[in-house]
């Protein structure tokens, strides 16, 4: 069977492997990611918390993400992958014990998922690197990417929706167990791959890991284009998810809703994110990425400026679909950018300080939340719309830097009584 070109990372029979493994995978975590905030808002009921939780899941990665990617680049991924799976379903597996027998409390809560956070460390520079080695054609690896980012995106449209159905009926302990048990899924697939071994060049096995690392910064250093990109992520990810990070207090407290109405504002940014990266997946080449980014930045900016200023739901859910639709676009479309210029024999250091980017998230949604405690949502929201709109116009304004070529000098006139 073969895949037509908007799905033809498919045609590699490692990555379709990965891609089904998860599928399942992921649908657990957003249903996660959708209990924990209703539940430490119901067990606090202080919006500060709203922030506090991703802050404390994402720090790790934060501060850890460039030495996660490089054990990507020492050590085989694809056992790496395993065993860092491992662990997450292990952490899904005590948060759901704890939830169904009533010990979990919101100190309980913020330790595993901060342990959650130490693991995304490793594992998200890792899983990204991991992509190029499941394509058979190193051309299939933008594709790859935007399936990946499509698949994420898919099971943050009905993850989320299932999760508010089962917290209404069941409570958010169900959730846990199900993330939990999804992993099977993905460790099943790593081990059915079959993979060529990755060799390292003799000389980068001696090196220290400092060593390693301080290479990998020399490389970006040394690439303008790679800079431009991740100046971006961290900026997108500081102002870009106020009104995700918020929802529950939309939900919940200017809307008159419950976890349901929670799920369906989970569910409908899904929707923006899955119609961008099914966008990206159509495209051919990089080409022209940049200019969608900055498209992307600005509608993540009007979405947000829009929630803040919405009187009626149905404009907060259009505007929380925007928010979605350029999210992918920043992410997703950098991702791609960079991964179709890297090294391979760097791709994990460099992946590591995109995640490191995208660890800026615990701190935007900290602000957010402490904005919201004391101005209010509306106000929070707006103003990180404002923060956006500045990553926007400065991307834009390093690519065009980096395009700029001057003209060369002329050389300087004969004098006119000289000879030919």
């Amino acid at each position: 069977m073969t895949f037509s070109r908007s799905l033809r990372a498919l045609n590699s029979a490692n990555y379709r492997l990965f891609f089904v493994g998860q599928a399942f995978s992921l649908m657990g975590n957003w249903m996660t990611l959708t209990a924990s905030a209703w539940l430490i808002y119901e067990l606090s009921n202080n919006a500060f918390y709203l922030g506090f939780l991703p802050f404390a899941n994402q720090l790790p990665v934060l501060l850890l993400a460039p030495l996660g990617g490089l054990l990507g680049d020492r050590f085989p991924r694809q056992r790496l992958m395993w065993w860092l799976n491992c662990l997450c379903a292990a952490q899904a597996a005590s948060l759901a014990v704890l939830t169904l027998i009533g010990e979990i409390t919101v100190t309980r809560l913020l330790i595993l998922v901060t342990i959650r956070g130490f693991i995304n460390a490793a594992e998200f520079p890792t899983r990204q690197a991991f992509i190029v080695d499941l394509v058979d054609r190193k051309d299939d690896l933008p594709n790859a990417i935007a399936l990946n980012s499509s698949l994420f995106n898919a099971s943050r449209l009905i993850g989320p929706a299932i999760a508010g159905i089962l917290i209404a009926t069941s409570g958010p302990g169900l959730c846990y167990l199900l993330d939990a048990t999804s992993y099977a899924a993905i460790l099943t697939s790593i081990l059915a791959m079959r993979l060529p071994r990755r060799r390292r060049k003799k000389s980068d096995r001696k090196n220290h890991p400092l060593t390693d690392l301080r290479i990998g910064l020399k490389y970006v250093r040394n690439h303008k284009s790679l800079q431009a990109s991740l100046t971006m992520i961290p900026m997108i990810a500081f102002a870009g998810f106020a009104s995700s990070t918020l929802a529950p207090i939309f939900a919940r407290d200017i809307y008159g809703g419950d976890s349901k109405m929670l799920g369906l504002m989970f569910s409908i940014v899904g929707a923006g994110a899955l119609i961008s990266a099914v966008m990206l997946a159509r495209r051919p080449s990089p080409d022209g990425l940049p200019s969608w980014i900055a498209i992307g930045s600005g509608a993540i900016a009007i979405g947000q400026l829009g929630i803040a200023l919405s009187p009626w739901l149905l404009l907060t859910l259009l505007c929380m679909m925007a928010t979605g639709f350029g999210a992918v676009l920043c992410m997703a479309g950098n991702n791609t950018l960079i991964q179709s210029q890297v090294a391979d024999d760097k791709r994990s250091r460099v992946m590591g300080l995109f995640a490191m980017g995208q660890g800026m998230f615990p701190l935007g949604r900290l602000a957010a939340g402490s904005l919201a405690a004391t101005l209010g949502p509306r106000w929070a929201v707006a103003i990180m719309a404002v923060l956006t709109a500045a990553a926007g116009l400065q991307f834009v304004r390093r690519r065009r830097a980096l395009h700029h070529i001057r003209p060369p000098r002329r050389p300087p006139p004969l004098p006119s009584d000289s000879v030919a």
